[in-house]
Formats: structure tokens, sequence, C-alpha cells
């Protein structure tokens, strides 16, 4: 250490030592040659100005040549500075004069120019001519009147012009006739667009005859409806009647020995309904309320009666996500025919709780139901409901697990199947526990789905089976006396490609496993039921349907009231029915439609002895105003 330290130390003291003797060196120079200068004579003007000039010819070149031969002329200039300092200093020069001390003395010294590359400038020019236009301004003075008053005026409603297409109609009419002997007419009536008060009607009629012997079918309706619409709460009101006819032509064809003179049977039901709710409002901790009231008589051609009022309603107060309330319902029915007069009657009260966010839905609660009248029972069944987003915004799980009391009702049987007979036994059935699981959602747009599976416990499970007497094939009900057990499949689909074309369609799996008949008479374990609308154009539009229904089996009344295995069931085949219709839009008020059933004009038959009509045909008019 000691060693490099001296060694550094040395060096530096050499180096100052350099420096200096260059300093003095330079100093003796600076001071001596202008001594020198001053003491030798100066060449003649002439000379230096020839040399000058030469030296500014070579120093004048273009930049194109100082860039490529920078240095050569950098030497050249150094070696004409030269030669014109010894020009100037003297030298041979024999008219050189030392006495004259008027010459000028010019002294310079050795200079090496470097000049650098030129930058280039890597751009095009521009040539094309972008001055903008200037269009001449004009100003066209207002002449307005300046107002004190700074409050804000209301403005005027501006009425826009009626659109003549898009004028609304408030009433339609459509009639037709068809090959089968069909009439068919259709009629609805309303005050206007207002919705806030609204009033009107309808009726319709259609009638058929059929080639078999009284197979004629009409039905027949009318109605009037209102609805009121206030600040707080809405009003609605509705009073329906409907009158359908038809005929027991129901026989065995293949033996001619059981024709018989068809009795004939009408229907008559008069309706009304009427409810009052609190108006939706979009506020934190709403409640919510709403009352309905309905009720109808029934009669048919003999001596069968009924009538019905239900009073319902429910009350509901929210909290955030937080639902609770209770519903409930009072059904009072009176049912008689020649050989029963009941009174029966239900009385159902249903408090819930529900919880509702994005991903989830929750309802739990209870359906206690009380039956009165000619038969009394307690029953408490479950009533919850969950539902959970497994895809955001696309796929809903759902599970339900239910129970209730069904009535029933002379109505609700001459709906289903209008052949039924007199003095039908009545019992309430019980859902006693109904599972299901499922999803349902959006797969792609405009493509909605509903998929679940289900597992039902029904005591006293109703069902039709035939009765034949003198006056034709009349169906009475029996009831499967314990649980029987309904496992299944429904699947729906909704596939509205655009606003033109919409296609839809339900499938329903079923097993029955009966607790005391061998079959669930005249009920089908496939059924599929499609359909679709086709908007073509302004003017044009077209429908159509498709039924698919499985095989199910029938069995004469006495037998399957004494539950007798012994006995072989009548099949009845399954069947396609397809249907279609298309409409014709002449002008704004007036159309034209042409309707298809049974297209594949197959004989179907829904129950036993009662084929359905073959193909057939109709249409009309239709005119809007």
């Amino acid at each position: 250490m000691v060693i490099n330290r001296m060694m550094t130390t040395n060096t530096r003291q050499a180096m100052k030592l350099r420096y200096i003797y260059t300093l003095l060196t330079l100093i003796a120079l600076l001071y001596f040659a202008p001594a020198n200068a001053q003491t030798k004579p100066k060449t003649k003007k002439a000379a230096a100005k020839t040399v000058a000039k030469k030296s500014a010819k070579k120093a004048v070149k273009t930049a194109s040549t100082q860039k490529s031969d920078a240095k050569k002329i950098g030497d050249a200039v150094a070696r004409t500075n030269s030669a014109a300092d010894t020009a100037k200093s003297g030298g041979n020069n024999p008219n050189k004069n030392s006495n004259s001390l008027s010459e000028e003395i010019v002294v310079t010294t050795d200079y090496k120019p470097v000049l650098a590359d030129a930058v280039k400038i890597r751009r095009n020019p521009d040539l094309e001519d972008a001055t903008p236009y200037k269009a001449p301004l004009t100003y066209t003075p207002l002449d307005i009147r300046l107002e004190q008053n700074s409050d804000i005026r209301q403005l005027d409603a501006m009425k826009m012009p009626a659109q003549q297409d898009s004028i609304p109609t408030n009433n339609f009419i459509q009639v037709g006739l068809g090959n089968l002997k069909t009439t068919y007419g259709e009629g609805y009536f309303s005050t206007g667009p207002d919705q806030g008060l609204q009033a009107g009607g309808y009726i319709k009629h259609l009638s058929e005859q059929g080639s078999l012997n009284k197979q004629n079918e009409s039905t027949n309706e009318v109605g009037i409806f209102g609805k009121s619409v206030g600040a707080t709460n809405s009003l609605n009101g509705r009073i329906d009647y409907k009158y359908n006819s038809n005929y027991f032509y129901g026989y065995d064809q293949a033996d001619p020995s059981t024709e018989v003179n068809p009795g004939k049977q009408h229907f008559s039901i008069l309706s009304a309904e009427g409810d009052l709710a609190k108006n939706y409002a979009d506020v934190p901790n709403d409640f919510t309320y709403a009352l309905k009231l309905k009720g109808y008589t029934y009669s048919d051609a003999y001596d069968a009666r009924e009538s019905n009022v239900v009073l319902s309603g429910f009350l509901n107060e929210t909290v955030k996500q937080f639902y609770a309330g209770v519903a409930g319902s009072l059904d009072l029915t009176t049912q008689k025919d020649s050989l029963y007069n009941y009174n029966n009657s239900l009385l159902r009260i249903n408090p819930y709780i529900k919880f509702q966010g994005d991903m989830y839905k929750i309802d739990a609660g209870v359906n206690i139901v009380d039956q009165f009248g000619f038969s009394s029972n307690f029953y408490i069944f479950p009533a919850a409901k969950l539902e959970l987003q497994v895809i955001p915004k696309y796929v809903r799980l759902f599970v339900e697990a239910k129970g209730d009391v069904n009535k029933s009702t002379l109505l609700d049987f001459s709906t289903v199947n209008p052949f039924i007979g007199q003095n039908i036994d009545i019992k309430n059935s019980v859902d006693k526990l109904d599972l299901s699981a499922g999803l349902k959602g959006t797969l792609a747009p405009g493509l909605s789905f509903k998929a679940f599976i289900f597992r039902n416990s029904v005591k006293y499970m109703p069902l039709m089976v035939s009765n034949f007497g003198p006056g034709g094939n009349k169906f009475a009900v029996i009831y499967d006396n314990g649980d029987s057990r309904i496992n299944g499949f429904t699947g729906e689909l909704d596939y509205k490609a655009s606003d033109d074309v919409d296609v839809f369609g339900r499938v329903e799996f079923k097993d029955y496993q009966m607790a005391q008949q061998a079959q669930a008479w005249n009920l089908p374990k496939f059924k599929l039921t499609a359909g679709t609308a086709i908007h073509i154009n302004r003017k044009v539009d077209i429908t159509g349907s498709l039924l698919l229904r499985g095989t199910t089996y029938d069995l004469p009344y006495a037998d399957a009231l004494t539950a007798k295995s012994a006995v072989t069931p009548t099949t009845i085949g399954s069947f396609v029915d397809l249907s279609g219709g298309v409409n014709y839009k002449a002008t704004n008020k007036i159309s034209i439609f042409v309707k298809v059933n049974n297209i594949l004009d197959r004989t179907n038959t829904t129950w036993l002895y009662y084929p359905d009509y073959g193909f057939n045909i109709f249409g009309g008019v239709g005119f809007a105003f």
C-alpha cells in the first residue's frame, strides 16, 4: 500500500511539471513571434492579394464538394496559408524593403476545418393545394325585444301529425264459412286506447257438423269487461256467459246393433269476477295488497247444477330484499244433481316469507287448508321454492315442494270431457306432496327454455271411464282410492328468432303408479304440443300447430268401479293432429283468413267411440273499425 501511494504521488508531480513546461513554451512562442514579425518587412500587397485570391477560390467550392473532400480542402487551405506567410515574411523576395515600416503584417496559423455531414430531410414536399374553403358569412339580425321577466314559461305542447298506418282501431269483427257446415264469427269492441279507463265486450260463435249421426257441436260466448287505473289502486271487472251444446253420438260403429238415438247435452255457464289491487310503486319498504271476488253458476241439459263463490287476497310488506305476507281464500261451492246436493267448501291460508337477491330467490311458507261441507278435513302442506342463478343472466336452478286440495267440480269435468253423464261422483283429490326440480332461462338470444322432473303423490286421483247406455256413451268419474304416484318430465322451449318468427313447444312424459286401478284411464303418458307464428311481411301472417298424443286405455265404468283385473281394457291409439292458418291483410281495415284443421285427414279418437272431425277448412273476412 505504501509503495503504491508513493508511485501515485510521483506520477502526479511528473504530470504537473510536464504541464508547466508546455505552458512556458507556448508563452515564449507568443512573445517572440510578434517581435520577429516586426523586424521582417512585408511582401508586396500584390503578391499577398494573389495568394489570397487563390485561397478564396479554393475555399468557395460547392457544398457537395465540401461534403466529400472536407479533409483535402483543409490541407489545401493550410498549404496556401503557409505560402502566404512565407511571401509576407520576405523570404527570397528581391523587392523586399527592410527599412519600410508602412507595410501591413498579417500573421496566420495553420487551420484545418472539418465539415460535418449534411442532415437529410426525409420527406417529400406537399404539392397539394390544401387551402380551406371559407364560405362567405351572412348575418341576419333578429329584432327581438328583451324581456325582463326571468321566470320559466310553460312550453306549449306540439301536436304530432297522425300517421294513417298507425291509427289504432278499437273494434274488430270476423266471419267465415267452412266445408263441415261450419259457421264462424267473432267480434271485439272497446272504448279506445286510454290506459286509465277501458271498457269493452266480445262475442264468439263456432258450430260444425261431422259425417256421423248427430256429430254436431256448437260453442257460443259473450262478455263485457272494464278496467280503471287510479293514482293508487286499479279496479278490474268482467262478466261472461258461455253456452256449449253437443250430442252423445258415440257408439261402437263395428257393431251396428249398438247404434242408438243420441241424446243432446248443453252447458250454460254465467261467470263474473272483479279485483282491487294496489299499483306497483318503485319505493323502498312498499306495502302491497290485492282483493279478488269471483264466482259462477253452472247447469247442463239434465239436473246438474253448481254454484261457486271465491273471495281471495293477499297482504305483503317489503323491506329491502325481504318479503313477508299472507295470502288466503274462501272457496264456497254447492253441487247438486238428481241423487245428491252437496256443500263443498275450502278455506286456505298461506303465510310466507321471501328472500330475493341478484343470484337467488327463496320462498318459504305453508299452505293451511280446511275442508268443510259434506266432508271435513284439515291439512297443512309445504309451500317452498328455491331459485339459484347457476349461470348469471342465463340459467336458473329451481326446486319446489308444495301440496294442496284439488276441488272436484262439474265445470272442470265438463270442460275436459263434454260427454260426461249424470250424477257425477264428487270427491276432492289431495296433492299430498308435489316435488319438482329443474332448470330454466335463456340459452341464446331469443331462445328460452324450461325443463324439470317431478314426483307427485295424489290421494283420490280422479279418472274418467266410459259408461255406455241407451242414450250413448256417457262418461263417469271414478277415483283411485289410495296414494297414486306420478313421475315424469316436462320440457318447454320457445325460440323467437326475430320479431317475425316465433316457434314454441312443450313435451310431457308421465309414469303412473296407481294404488288400486290397473291404469290411469284415458290419461296419456306422452303428449307433445308445438306451434309457430311467422310474419312474412306487413300483409301476410302464417300460423301452425302440432299435437302428438300417446296411447291411452279405457275401461267400462262398472268394471273400473270394482277394480276387476280380469277385464281387458280398450286401447285408444296415438294420433297426430296438424293444423295451420293464413291471414292476408288486404287493406288497413280488411283482412282475409283461411284455417285448416286435421291436415293429415286422420280419424283421431280422443274419447272411446267419439272420433274427431276429419279434414276441415274454413275461411272468411275480417274488418277493423
